[in-house]
């Protein structure tokens, strides 16, 4: 009887993993409006992770927790591991999105630039170049897309 109790107790607490295998993304947790490519994916922890592109690939590389902190809404399959991942631990920055490119998730590693005082932060080096041709502009066009020139203006 405590054998049959035991082996019942190991499937109950297995089962949340592996109805999680099962789900997957169906968006790129980096560029958030491209559908995965079936070849873009990447093992993390044991959960396979699709990407739009190799380049989001590269970029995840870098900074996998955060990233799955900051789209977690897009990859159900790590949903319940987040302690597990420690990613109460990992600071979210109060920028999400490239303001040049504005379905392009940043992270701490992005290209930035200091504008007014806060930085700003670019899905790549090329965005930065743009910006940088008409920083005021791009900081009004984008302005819902920086929380962060809004918080500054709320200190003063």
């Amino acid at each position: 009887m405590k054998k049959r109790l035991m082996i019942l107790l190991m499937v109950v607490l297995a089962l949340p993993a592996v109805l999680r295998a099962d789900e997957r993304n169906e968006k790129c947790p980096l560029m958030v409006s491209e559908d995965v490519d079936e070849e873009q994916l990447i093992e993390y922890e044991g959960v396979k992770v699709y990407f739009c592109c190799q380049q989001c690939r590269k970029v995840w590389n870098r900074n996998q927790k955060y990233i799955i902190k900051a789209s977690l809404e897009l990859l159900p399959q790590f949903e319940g591991m987040e302690e597990k991942l420690g990613l109460g631990k990992v600071e979210l920055l109060l920028q999400r999105y490239c303001p040049v490119h504005p379905g392009h998730l940043v992270t701490p590693d992005s290209p930035s630039v200091e504008h007014g005082g806060v930085t700003v932060y670019f899905w790549d080096e090329e965005a930065k170049e743009t910006w940088a041709k008409d920083p005021a502009g791009w900081a009004k066009r984008a302005a819902e897309r920086l929380p962060q020139l809004k918080k500054r203006v709320e200190k003063r």
